[in-house]
């Protein structure tokens, strides 16, 4: 569910975004949207990935270190062709030592192919673990944790999000394990050839180190801004999408322009900043790289002078450095890339703690209880602080009762079914199912107790099989309960006809089913669940009234023995229930059966003659 613009205050403009003046953007932080993992959280699991991926790891970049070092043969001959030269040794000789300078890169061409695939080994099997965590987080995701934050933070961390911690994990990681390695190895080198010549990157080094440091503590909060923004610039598109009928019925088109282009303002300023801080890094990251060239040659030449090195060594010490500048430069390259990525990781290891955000404070207690009761006693709940939809709401159910919620549009029934299902919880108050407190519960065990069916039942793209089975924790789906769930919710006979049974492809870019059947295997996924507690959040308003009513009667059949709350507006379905509860103002203001409430002359009275005169 998205939070789309209220038309009701036409006044309202969109605030205009934030200026940068030397610091990162200023982002008010949504309660409602998804959390951001602290950074220790995000260094664990790398930690864990280290453990897990450690030896594929070591051997990319003990690959790398062999590269390095092969190709470190070259400029090493050649200082040494060049004293040969100078002191007359024969042409056989440094023929030799030019075919030994051919070999040596082969060499390295050939280890760095098998680095290379080593290193997508390690990147494609890190990230396809990351994506599937990711995937199975997502999907536990209460729903009120998700309709609260809008869809438009969740598919920035789905998109954008994941293709950082992609670079990151493909390339970057890797690129600088390995450029670690080579500097390590050619420094060895340098050192070989005179200690005193690793003096010479002292200013360079001194410089690198100032810079990053000045670049790593301002670009996180950049980085974590920037990526606010593209989330809700993505949830205002989505918005205008989805409500472009709305907005052009209400007049409102110039006020979404406004919204958008303040989105877009906030986007493109945060991505600026982060820009500057590139553009203030890399020049003295330039000039480090080739000032090293000039210490190194100057240092050299005095060693030269002390008789301490030869000519064909200063040419090695220089063509060593040069050498060293360009993986150094992508090694510290790769820190940005790295930064973005470890910011991703922040924001999608957020998702996979819902608990937290959802449902905070929550702690484990008894649970005992009789199979099907409900108690909710006090509850108070509002979608924004200041505004309640439910004020002071106290109900029981036996069970195996069979409640009707009726009442007029707005009046709060949708949100307590929400509640009773577990899938928001209360501002004050509990509400307990078979004894427990829901918010003690994790997701799964809310599931087993309590589910929630509305109208909006999506079919997704597979067979008809593999749609029912969602609702079953087993890897191995038995098909004759399969079609005991279907038989119950009289959808088998036009299964049965499709042409290829249980396992017809449905969902995007196949033949489309009409609503009446996926809201039929929405019921069959239910019957699968075997909860305790069914809300019904009108859940057949898609279905003919006899095709509902029949529907209906047999899922009472199917359900015996537990717990249903059917949201209706078709009042026939209060008329059959065991009780009905009459909701208005955010509160219950009636609750008795249809006989007492019509006898009562109340406000349910009042429902039944209308809606009895119209039919």
């Amino acid at each position: 569910m998205t939070q789309t613009a209220d038309p009701r205050h036409p006044a309202e403009e969109p605030a205009p975004p934030p200026s940068v003046s030397g610091g990162p953007p200023t982002v008010a932080v949504d309660p409602t949207a998804l959390p951001v993992a602290p950074v220790p959280v995000v260094w664990r699991r790398m930690r864990r990935a280290g453990r897990d991926h450690g030896p594929l790891l070591i051997q990319v970049v003990a690959l790398y270190a062999l590269a390095t070092g092969s190709a470190l043969v070259a400029p090493w001959v050649l200082g040494t062709v060049i004293d040969a030269v100078r002191d007359g040794a024969a042409p056989g000789r440094v023929d030799a030592m030019a075919l030994v300078i051919v070999a040596s890169l082969l060499v390295n061409a050939a280890l760095l192919l098998a680095a290379v695939a080593q290193s997508i080994r390690f990147g494609e099997g890190l990230l396809s673990e990351l994506r599937e965590e990711f995937v199975r987080s997502v999907l536990r995701l209460p729903l009120g944790t998700v309709e609260r934050a809008g869809t438009g933070d969740l598919v920035s961390r789905t998109g954008r999000d994941i293709n950082s911690l992609s670079v990151m994990v493909r390339e970057s990681l890797p690129v600088f394990a390995t450029g670690v390695a080579t500097v390590l190895v050619i420094m060895a080198a340098q050192a070989f050839l005179h200690p005193a010549l690793l003096l010479a990157w002292v200013p360079s080094a001194l410089v690198i180190w100032v810079s990053t440091r000045w670049y790593a503590r301002r670009a996180p909060d950049g980085y974590l801004a920037e990526m606010g923004t593209y989330s809700r610039l993505t949830q205002g598109v989505s918005d205008t999408v989805e409500g472009a009928h709305t907005l052009e019925a209400l007049g409102r088109q110039r006020w979404q322009d406004l919204r958008t282009d303040a989105d877009v303002r906030r986007a493109y300023l945060a991505e600026r900043y982060t820009l500057w801080l590139r553009t203030v890094w890399y020049p003295p990251l330039e000039f480090s790289y080739m000032f090293a060239s000039a210490t190194t040659f100057l240092v050299a030449g005095v060693l030269h002078v002390q008789g301490e090195l030869s000519l064909g060594q200063i040419a090695t010490a220089v063509f060593l450095t040069v050498q060293m500048s360009r993986p150094l430069e992508r090694m510290i390259d790769q820190i940005d890339n790295m930064m973005v990525g470890f910011t991703a990781m922040r924001r999608l290891l957020g998702v996979q703690e819902p608990d937290g955000p959802a449902f905070p404070g929550a702690e484990p207690e008894a649970q005992a209880g009789e199979p099907g009761t409900v108690a909710v006693h006090g509850v108070r709940f509002g979608y924004s602080p200041g505004t309640e939809v439910l004020r002071g709401v106290d109900l029981d159910l036996r069970p195996g009762e069979r409640l009707a919620m009726v009442g007029p549009s707005g009046a709060g029934k949708s949100t307590l079914g929400k509640l009773l299902a577990g899938v928001y919880l209360p501002g004050t108050g509990t509400v307990r199912v078979g004894g427990a407190d829901l918010t003690s519960l994790s997701p799964e065990e809310r599931r087993e107790r309590a589910i929630l069916l509305s109208q909006e039942s999506h079919v997704f793209r597979g067979t008809i099989a593999e749609n029912l089975a969602l609702a079953l924790d087993d890897e191995s789906v038995d098909r004759d309960r399969l079609w005991r769930a279907l038989e119950a919710v009289d959808a088998d006979a036009w299964v049965r006809a499709l042409p290829d049974g249980l396992d017809t492809l449905v969902g995007s870019g196949r033949d489309a089913l009409d609503p009446a059947h996926v809201q039929q295997l929405a019921l069959a996924r239910v019957v699968l669940a075997d909860p305790q507690v069914l809300v019904l959040d009108e859940a057949t308003s898609m279905i003919d009234p006899r095709s509902a009513r029949r529907l209906e009667g047999s899922l009472a059949g199917v359900l015996a023995g537990r717990t249903v709350v059917a949201i209706a507006h078709r009042l026939y379905t209060a008329h059959d229930a065991d009780r009905v509860a009459v909701v208005d103002g955010g509160r219950i203001v009636e609750l008795g059966t249809h006989d007492e409430l019509i006898a009562r002359g109340g406000s349910y009275a009042a429902l039944w003659n209308a809606w009895h005169g119209e039919g």
